[in-house]
């Protein structure tokens, strides 16, 4: 083989993906995705329009979160198959299955793009989805058997989002500190979704540690099942990063939004109206 077809090769991939995204801001995450053509077949704005530059998080209930960038693609994290307004639906849902609160076995049919986040037909969950303004992609980790018995390699998957320029990561039901090949490719984050239940995934010192290690602006807890477990997570953070209780569901996020210090933005949950 002549010596210059694998980088004709890697050129020729790198222009399918740039042709993909040339709707969507650059990020400095590294993700290529595959040239996937998509056409919206639902109107799925959950607030006043979204620009390029912008991206809405709104945090659902759990560790669900909707995510909406410029004309309205939305994704929906760890969904159960009820995001509030019926009239709604997301462009794509990524899901978790290692409780029922992170997963359904009934998504709307409606919905385009279902992405479970555990291994299929024995090989581990792979995805990487253009859809112009967002890309998706996951990074899987290993999970513990119910009640915390035996290991499910690949059991879960965290999912990063890809738009208006930021890089979101939601870390799923992670039971196990990423290692440095996990890290690398979860790569920089902007914004990270955190479970701070301190024990059903991980104790609260390990996920500290976690969230010390991605180093992301902005972190939002999640997965917590009463004050409580919040509390002792922001008490563990004291010091490493500024805490910042929004007072609502939703934040609106640009490139030049982003806090210059290390801030956990405490969101309140609420469904879709």
């Amino acid at each position: 083989m002549p010596p210059f077809l694998p980088i004709m090769t890697a050129i020729a991939l790198l222009a399918a993906g740039a042709a993909s995204a040339q709707d969507r801001i650059p990020s400095n995450c590294f993700a290529l995705a595959q040239n996937i053509p998509v056409e919206k077949i639902w109107r799925a704005s959950i607030g006043t329009p979204i620009d390029r530059a912008h991206v809405r998080i709104r945090f659902l209930h759990h560790a669900s979160f909707a995510i909406e960038a410029e004309g309205g693609t939305l994704a929906v994290t760890d969904y159960t198959g009820f995001i509030g307004n019926p009239d709604v639906v997301p462009d794509v849902v990524t899901m978790n299955n290692a409780h029922s609160t992170h997963w359904t076995s009934n998504p709307d049919p409606r919905i385009p793009h279902v992405l479970p986040g555990w291994p299929q037909d024995g090989k581990p969950a792979f995805h990487e989805l253009d859809l112009g303004s967002m890309l998706i992609r996951n990074v899987t980790t290993d999970t513990r058997g119910p009640f915390g018995e035996g290991a499910r390699a690949d059991g879960n998957s965290i999912f990063v989002f890809e738009a208006g320029g930021l890089c979101i990561g939601h870390l799923g039901h992670l039971h196990q500190i990423p290692d440095d090949a996990q890290y690398a490719s979860i790569g920089r984050l902007d914004v990270v979704m955190v479970p701070v239940d301190g024990g059903y995934t991980m104790s609260t010192e390990a996920m500290a540690e976690v969230v010390s290690r991605l180093r992301a602006s902005i972190v939002i807890p999640m997965h917590w099942f009463s004050g409580a477990s919040l509390v002792t997570f922001l008490d563990e953070m004291e010091g490493k990063f500024q805490v910042v209780e929004v007072g609502g569901p939703d934040l609106e996020l640009s490139l030049q939004d982003l806090p210059g210090s290390p801030t956990i933005m405490v969101l309140e949950p609420e469904f879709i109206p």
